[in-house]
């Protein structure tokens, strides 16, 4: 059983979170589905051929796309702690490094949501890598895990977790009623590749749009078909949890959202300081709270995803959280420029390793 809202109100001098006032309404769920190094761009919705993401793509026609979204460290650790904290890299102490542990001198949104009484869960990868045990936390910091389910993948290089079947579980122990928050992380597109799996699941080089930094190989062009297997077996799984909500009629009050921690894990993107490195793919639908088909163009950060779910929650930020909630975004029903304030964004990087 997952722990209870007062064994996990741990946080050094936090109190339970304010709920707003102005949320009458019946809360929202949440389900934050994020891969493991997949690029701007590839997904149907962003024009992509090569890459197929139905899920995404749903996603994307029933809410709205972002097309300028950024994390402020673009390797896993570091961007994973931002989304967590809503607070840039540079501000989250030893955090702002790749390996290194997780101070617990920042709350996050899912421990937030919790004590305003929230089901809250995890399956995959949440924060990591690093190590959050030794600064005290009691669990990873996106959440109890839900990893018991597995199945066999379709290539050898991909996880055995189900995340579709751990959400169904999760949601098998959810109490009746009570809201929830599950973050679903994606072990994929992560390397290592089983190579040439693109090409034996029917993938065609000639079908890759190959980035201009690189030059026209065959070696580059079956890699990339490869890790378009693996960005494809996760969207997936989101395609599952989306019928999962649907079956149980909470698709229509869940706020998804789908992105990604920093770009593919190829020379010159991923932990580099290029656009490639640091521009995620981001779509969110929430039933009728949002209009579909809509493009955004608006400058967001990863250190807005904590305030944007708390917003939607009628949960009060950390004082500790810098981000600004982009729900303004989501519900204004137009594309284009919607915040003028929105055109600034600061990337940067601490410790590199491989």
């Amino acid at each position: 059983m997952p722990p209870s809202v007062s064994r996990r109100a741990f946080l050094a001098g936090s109190a339970a979170p304010a709920i707003l006032r102005s949320q009458a309404r019946r809360r929202p769920n949440i389900l934050f589905a994020i891969m493991d190094d997949w690029g701007f761009g590839h997904a149907g919705a962003y024009g992509c051929g090569w890459v197929k993401t139905p899920a995404f793509d749903r996603i994307a026609a029933r809410g709205v796309t972002f097309n300028n979204t950024f994390t402020s460290n673009p390797k896993c650790a570091p961007c994973r702690a931002s989304i967590l904290t809503g607070r840039n890299t540079w501000q989250l102490k030893e955090a702002v490094n790749h390996y290194s542990i997780f101070p617990r001198d920042f709350a996050v949104f899912p421990d937030l949501l919790e004590q305003a009484g929230y089901f809250v869960g995890l399956t995959g990868k949440g924060w990591g890598p690093g190590d959050f045990k030794s600064p005290g936390w009691p669990r990873n910091p996106a959440g109890p895990l839900f990893n018991r389910v597995t199945a066999t993948p379709p290539a050898q290089s991909i996880s055995n977790n189900d995340y579709a079947g751990n959400f169904a579980g999760f949601l098998s122990q959810k109490p009746k009623d009570q809201p929830f928050c599950f973050w679903m992380g994606g072990m994929e597109p992560h390397r290592p590749y089983e190579e040439g799996i693109g090409l034996r699941l029917g993938k065609r080089l000639e079908d890759v749009a190959l980035p201009k930094y690189y030059p026209d190989h065959r070696i580059i062009r079956s890699d990339l078909l490869d890790y378009a297997v693996e960005v494809e077996h996760f969207d997936s799984h989101v395609l599952r949890a989306l019928g999962h909500l649907e079956k149980l009629g909470e698709l229509d009050n869940t706020l998804v959202l789908m992105t990604s921690d920093h770009g593919m894990p190829f020379p010159r993107v991923k932990g580099q300081i290029y656009d490639a490195g640091f521009r995620l793919p981001l779509a969110a639908m929430w039933g009728r709270e949002l209009k579909g088909g809509v493009r955004v163009d608006d400058f967001i950060n990863a250190r807005d995803f904590a305030p944007t779910i708390l917003e939607a929650a009628g949960v009060e930020p950390a004082g500790t959280m810098t981000g600004r909630s982009f729900l303004d975004a989501l519900r204004a029903g137009r594309s284009g420029w919607i915040d003028p304030a929105r055109n600034v964004m600061l990337t940067g990087k601490e410790r590199h390793d491989l």
